[in-house]
């Protein structure tokens, strides 16, 4: 065999193992946009490079495979259900105290589905592995929930609030969201006051 056939198989060999790596790498992205969604862009946008981002969503996880989930018993669910009921009926006569009290609810049900309930941050990454289609709801709520803190959040960015803590209150509990994630403008505008109508 000649030195160019060698250096010709050699060039072969090294262009289809670029195209093989290059293919696993479309693989794994598609894989990790598929898992998380809006979610894969924001920590994209987030990071220096895409690179960082998907090491960042890989360590995520694995990290959620760490944990120790837990399904809602249907008693839990109910008293779940029944709490939100009893909170949207009090926002129509307190919806500052309602914001803090939705903030609070769905802290405890994410703690009792096993999540850790820590820093905000590390709550959304926890998160972001099964219910990355509601967390844009979830960071709009919590949003609103601290300029309210601080006194500068409208009674319509309360009621916001409340449809949004809804999306990921409802996902958390196996429903249907009532909200399409990252569309919170599909919810009817009174929905947060029609339902202590019911």
């Amino acid at each position: 065999m000649s030195p160019t056939q060698i250096i010709v198989i050699v060039l072969v060999i090294l262009v289809v193992a670029a195209i093989a790596a290059a293919v696993v790498v479309a693989g794994r992205r598609r894989a990790l946009r598929q898992r998380f969604g809006p979610e894969y862009d924001h920590v994209v946008a987030e990071q220096d490079s895409r690179s960082a981002a998907e090491r960042e969503l890989r360590d995520r996880e694995r990290r959620h495979a760490e944990l120790e989930l837990v399904p809602l018993t249907p008693e839990s669910r109910a008293r779940y259900t029944e709490a939100w009921e009893e909170l949207q009926v009090r926002f129509v006569d307190s919806p500052a105290e309602t914001v803090g009290q939705a903030d609070e609810l769905v802290s405890r049900l994410i703690a009792e589905r096993g999540y850790p309930t820590g820093e905000f941050d590390d709550q959304i990454a926890h998160l972001s592995v099964e219910h990355a289609r509601t967390l844009g709801h979830y960071r709009d709520a919590h949003e609103i929930h601290l300029r309210n803190s601080r006194g500068e959040a409208s009674t319509e960015d309360l009621r916001q609030a409340v449809v949004h803590y809804r999306a990921l209150f409802s996902d958390l509990l196996g429903e249907e969201p009532p909200v399409a994630a990252g569309a919170p403008e599909q919810r009817h505008p009174d929905a947060a006051h029609d339902a202590t109508n019911r």
